[in-house]
C-alpha cells in the first residue's frame, strides 16, 4: 500500500504541475517567467513522492514550452535537484530556497543560451520569478497544508 500511495502522490503532483504550467503558459515560459506551478516545490517538505512528481511534471511542462531538448533535459534536472534539496531542508522557511537558487542559475543559463540575453539578467529574472512563486504562493500553500499533512500525505 505504501508503494501505491507513493506512486499516486507522485503522479498527482506531476499532473498538477504540468497542467498549471501549461494553463498559465504566458507566464510560465520565456526570459521573464513566473511559473505558478513552482508553488508546488514546497511539497517535498511533506512527502518524498514530490521529488519524482515535480521532476516528471516539469518534463511534461517543458515539452509544451517550445524551448527544445535543452530545456526539457536541463530545466527538468534543475527541478529534480531543487526538489531533493528542498526535501533535505531542516527548517520550513528554508524549503523554498533551493528552487529559487537552482532554477535561477540553471534556467538562467538555459535562457541566456536560447535568447542570447545577458546572463545576469536571465538569472535575475528567473530567480525573481521563483521568489514570487515559491515564497509568494508556495510558502502560504505550505503553511495551509501543515495542519492537514497527516491526512493528505499519510506515510
Amino acid at each position: 500500500m505504501k508503494n501505491t500511495r507513493f506512486l499516486v502522490q507522485a503522479a498527482l503532483i506531476a499532473a498538477i504541475y504540468a497542467v498549471l504550467t501549461v494553463a498559465f503558459a504566458p507566464w510560465s515560459y520565456g526570459p521573464v517567467q513566473v511559473r505558478v506551478s513552482e508553488a508546488l516545490t514546497v511539497l517535498p517538505a511533506f512527502t518524498p513522492a514530490a521529488i519524482p512528481g515535480l521532476f516528471i511534471g516539469c518534463i511534461l511542462a517543458n515539452i509544451f514550452g517550445g524551448n527544445g531538448m535543452i530545456d526539457i533535459v536541463f530545466g527538468s534536472l534543475a527541478t529534480l535537484l531543487a526538489a531533493f534539496l528542498s526535501y533535505k531542508m531542516s527548517k520550513k522557511w528554508m524549503v523554498p530556497i533551493p528552487p529559487i537558487v537552482v532554477n535561477g542559475i540553471v534556467v538562467g543559463f538555459i535562457l541566456n543560451y536560447l535568447y542570447q540575453m545577458p546572463l545576469a539578467a536571465t538569472m535575475g529574472w528567473v530567480a525573481l520569478g521563483q521568489l514570487v512563486a515559491c515564497y509568494g504562493l508556495g510558502y502560504p500553500l505550505m503553511m495551509g497544508l501543515e495542519k492537514y499533512k497527516d491526512k493528505v500525505f499519510k506515510a
